[in-house]
């Protein structure tokens, strides 16, 4: 049995990984004394699209997600995992 998702439907994040990338890239930024204007201008990003993924209300691509952990001097698994930040998981 094949299983189609309709055209007209898009394919989205969970709201809860959407929630933990958004922490940790707020966090991770915050470690940096990064603000998000800052964060934007290194990663030539939009500063009003740097707070939207802050907030969970992005879908980032992974081009886009690789140059913010570069930029932020951590791997995207590191984005992308609950915890890292209180697990001193910084690298």
């Amino acid at each position: 049995m094949t299983r189609h998702t309709p055209k007209n439907k898009l394919r989205k994040p969970s709201p809860r990984i959407r929630r933990i990338l958004a922490d940790n890239i707020r966090a991770f930024r915050r470690i940096k004394g990064l603000s998000q204007e800052d964060l934007a201008h290194i990663c030539n990003l939009h500063r009003t699209y740097v707070g939207s993924v802050e907030r969970g209300e992005r879908n980032v691509t992974l081009s886009t997600l690789e140059v913010i952990a570069e930029v932020l001097g951590v791997s995207v698994p590191k984005l992308l995992t609950e915890g890292s930040i209180e697990h001193g998981d910084e690298e």
